[in-house]
């Protein structure tokens, strides 16, 4: 895949990881796709996992994700990328749990944070039955 000019200079919102990630990874050459970038579907579970962790602590319990709302892939991520994951509640429901997810990735020889992909994951908090059950206030 070929890199444009706006590609190659899209910053991470927060330069230096200044906030700290949910997760922190390094895919590896099984978790390529047919092209030789990572498999968005790698890239969505680990934005779902981070996410989850999240909800789970906003719901004081257990989650299940609901809907991905809006997802945007922004840039290829590479094996030996060090991808960081960070997400932020912007709307807590009756049982529900927004919370919108960015990966950015550092490339192998190169600290620059590159913003990599975004998306809006919604949780609802559940009981030990799976159902749900209120968010704590």
């Amino acid at each position: 895949m070929a890199v444009t000019e706006n590609e190659a200079s899209t910053p991470a919102r927060t330069p230096d990881f200044a906030r700290e990630p949910i997760l922190r990874t390094v895919p590896q050459p099984a978790d390529m796709n047919g092209n030789g970038d990572i498999f968005g579907g790698w890239v969505l579970s680990q934005m779902d996992i981070a996410g989850g962790v999240l909800a789970s602590r906003t719901a004081q319990g257990r989650t299940a994700t609901v809907a991905i709302t809006a997802m945007e892939f922004v840039q290829p991520i590479k094996v030996g990328d060090l991808v960081s994951v960070y997400g932020e509640v912007t709307r807590i429901g009756r049982t529900s749990i927004t919370v919108r997810m960015e990966t950015v990735v550092q490339r192998r020889l190169d600290p620059t944070p590159i913003r990599v992909t975004e998306g809006t994951f919604v949780y609802v908090a559940i009981d030990d039955n799976g159902q749900p059950r209120p968010v704590p206030k």
